[in-house]
C-alpha cells in the first residue's frame, strides 16, 4: 500500500497523524470480560444465560405487544365493513320502528282498528271500480 505524500516529507512543521486510541478496548472491564469470554469459549461453555424471571418478563412483554397489534388491526375496519355496519344499524332501526307500530296498533282501541279496516275496504272497492 502506498504511503501518503506527507509521510515522505520530513518537514518538522507538519503534525503527524497518530492512530486514535479506542477507549473501550483500553478499559479494564472490557479486557476482563473479553478474557473471560475467550476462556469460556475454549472450555465449551456458553455465555451466562438470562435469569428465568427476566425471560418470563420479556416473553410477557412480547406477547402483550403482539396482542396490541392484533387489537389495532381489528379496530382498523375497511370501508366495506363500515358500510355493512351502517346498513345493519339501519335495518335494526327499521325493525324497531315496525315493532313499535305493531304494538301501537295492538294497543289501540277497537274503534280505531275498525276505522282503519273501513278505510282499507273503501280503497279496495274504489280501486276495483276503476279497473
Amino acid at each position: 500500500m502506498a504511503e501518503p505524500d506527507y509521510m515522505e516529507d520530513d518537514n518538522p512543521e507538519l503534525i503527524r497523524p497518530q492512530k486514535l486510541i479506542n477507549p473501550v478496548k483500553t478499559s479494564r472491564n472490557h479486557q476482563d470480560l473479553h478474557r473471560e469470554l475467550l476462556m469460556n469459549q475454549k472450555r465449551g461453555l456458553a455465555p451466562q444465560n438470562k435469569p428465568e424471571l427476566q425471560k418470563v418478563m420479556e416473553k410477557r412483554k412480547r406477547d402483550q405487544v403482539i396482542k396490541q397489534k392484533e387489537e389495532e388491526a381489528q379496530k382498523k375496519k375497511s370501508d366495506l365493513e363500515i358500510e355493512l355496519l351502517k346498513r345493519q344499524q339501519k335495518l335494526e332501526q327499521l325493525e324497531l320502528e315496525k315493532q313499535k307500530l305493531q304494538e301501537e296498533q295492538e294497543n289501540a282501541p277497537e274503534f280505531v282498528k275498525v276505522k282503519g279496516n273501513l278505510r282499507r275496504t273503501g280503497q279496495e272497492v274504489a280501486q276495483a271500480q276503476e279497473s
